[in-house]
């Protein structure tokens, strides 16, 4: 690796502890350059404003995020033990502090620039970048029945998360890994019964 690609994967790392702890805008890059151990100039080099940081940590972010293997429907297999492995692939990333600490920056930045809003919605990640199809498929072999895969597949995450992530983030309480099973199941079970075809 370059001496100048160490020296950028240092900023992010830098800028990401900063911001978690600071907030963007109380960071500045003089603190950037100091946590970083570079000079400020070098800062300025690789990134223009804490705006454009900030972007780079969220793409960094994102291409970890879509290295999360995939899971591709399985005719051969019961349609529920691979819903509770996606469910339990999502509840994982969900609860990790990786995932939790950029989640943080995100969301007072979100407070203060709504167009951030607009271009996370355009961002899949975790099993949502793959979940839709995955639902279709089930539904061409008959083993659910879904007018709108888009919808149920948010509604399959966003009941994870409402019930993992945000408790989480917001601090409101810990998650032990026995609410995170129930969730899991619940969040399946309920899955099941409203799209699992009956014969």
């Amino acid at each position: 690796m370059k001496l100048s690609e160490i020296k950028r994967l240092q900023i992010l790392d830098a800028a990401e502890a900063l911001f978690y702890e600071h907030g963007v805008e109380q960071t500045s890059m003089d603190q950037l350059a100091a946590q970083a151990k570079v000079s400020k100039r070098t800062v300025y080099n690789h990134f223009s404003n804490k705006e454009e940081l900030f972007q780079a940590i969220l793409f960094r972010m994102k291409e970890k995020l879509s290295q999360v293997n995939k899971v591709t429907y399985a005719p051969s297999q019961s349609i529920e033990p691979q819903l509770r492995k996606i469910a339990q692939t999502e509840v994982t990333l969900l609860s990790s502090e990786p995932f939790l600490r950029i989640a943080k920056i995100t969301f007072i930045q979100l407070l203060k620039d709504p167009k951030l809003a607009k271009l996370l919605s355009e961002q899949h990640i975790g099993c949502l970048s793959y979940f839709e199809s995955f639902l279709n498929a089930a539904c061409d072999d008959k083993c659910l029945i879904i007018e709108d895969t888009d919808f149920a597949s948010k509604q399959f995450v966003f009941q994870l998360k409402s019930f993992v992530f945000y408790p989480l983030l917001y601090g409101f309480e810990a998650v032990t890994e026995a609410q995170k099973q129930r969730v899991i199941n619940e969040t399946v079970d309920l899955f099941l019964a409203r799209y699992k075809a009956k014969f």
